[in-house]
């Protein structure tokens, strides 16, 4: 299924631009190794979350806030989740967050999202291992603790990093979905 005709949705929230521009690199990524316009992007504070039905691939971007709240734009939408018809798709979820300035509640929002997604069907990719972060306690982690449930970003502490990840996340979800 990893061909030029391979359409993904990428839906993200962003408050101060972070999670927007980390979503601005998975596409351009996705666009170097699949084909340009294989992604389109959508703000969630412009774009109902509808339109996530038009795509059998989705990604989803979010941060998390403060002691592990959701950022704006999806609090907003959040109720719009459990209507969604995403049974069978594709998903992955990255996330950005402050694993020092809130060390107990890491990546909390990309868990919260996982959660909300999971009840409606979908297949995941993308978990991501949770080594080289700093952190005590995140609501992202994996049932046996060893990954994130999605990509864990940290351009607040390991801003040198981000690019990498990217970069090794986009061409792991390419091989998980090349397997489906």
């Amino acid at each position: 299924m990893i061909n030029s005709e391979l359409k993904i949705g990428l839906f993200y929230g962003s408050t101060t631009c972070y999670t927007e521009m980390a979503a601005e690199k998975i596409q351009t990524k996705l666009h170097e190794l699949v084909g340009h316009g294989c992604v389109e992007l959508f703000n969630i504070k412009d774009n109902a979350l509808s339109k996530t039905q038009e795509f059998d691939i989705l990604v989803f971007g979010i941060s998390t806030w403060d002691f592990g709240e959701l950022q704006e734009d999806w609090e907003s939408t959040w109720q719009d989740i459990a209507e969604l018809n995403l049974a069978d798709k594709t998903v992955a979820i990255f996330g950005l967050g402050d694993q020092l300035g809130y060390a107990e509640w890491f990546q909390d929002a990309v868990g919260m999202l996982h959660d909300e997604l999971l009840v409606l069907g979908c297949d995941f990719v993308g978990y991501w291992p949770n080594q080289g972060y700093d952190f005590i306690a995140s609501k992202a982690l994996t049932e046996d603790k060893d990954f994130f449930v999605g990509l864990s970003l940290d351009d607040e502490n390991q801003y040198d990093l981000t690019d990498e990840r990217i970069d090794s996340w986009c061409k792991q979800l390419l091989a998980e979905i090349k397997t489906l």
